[in-house]
């Protein structure tokens, strides 16, 4: 009798390693699909910070050059052509050797 309980045995630790390695089989494969979703996520998330870095990159140039512009200014506005001219359109201020001449109507 003992030698038939062997084959059943053993067909049942086949039977169990069978469902074992399917499990196994199966979480790795289960695995798999979330990191190939989250590397695809993640893709995506970096083209979009690729795209994000590229525009912050032209403001700053924009801003490089408004800043140049201001300072251009700012030295422009400290001449003295530049308060001459201010002067004269603003305030209607003429130099003391210049004739004023007004069209007649």
């Amino acid at each position: 009798m003992k030698e038939t309980r062997r084959p059943k045995r053993r067909k049942r630790d086949r039977q169990g390693n069978r469902m074992a390695l399917i499990g196994i089989v199966f979480v790795i494969f289960s695995m798999a699909l979330v990191v190939n979703a989250r590397s695809s996520s993640l893709r995506a998330k970096d083209l979009e910070y690729q795209v994000r870095e590229e525009n912050l990159r032209a403001q700053v140039e924009e801003e490089k050059k408004r800043a140049e512009d201001l300072e251009e200014k700012r030295v422009y506005v400290q001449t003295k052509q530049y308060i001459e001219k201010v002067a004269k359109e603003k305030l209607g201020l003429v130099n003391p050797d210049e004739i004023i001449l007004k069209a007649a109507n």
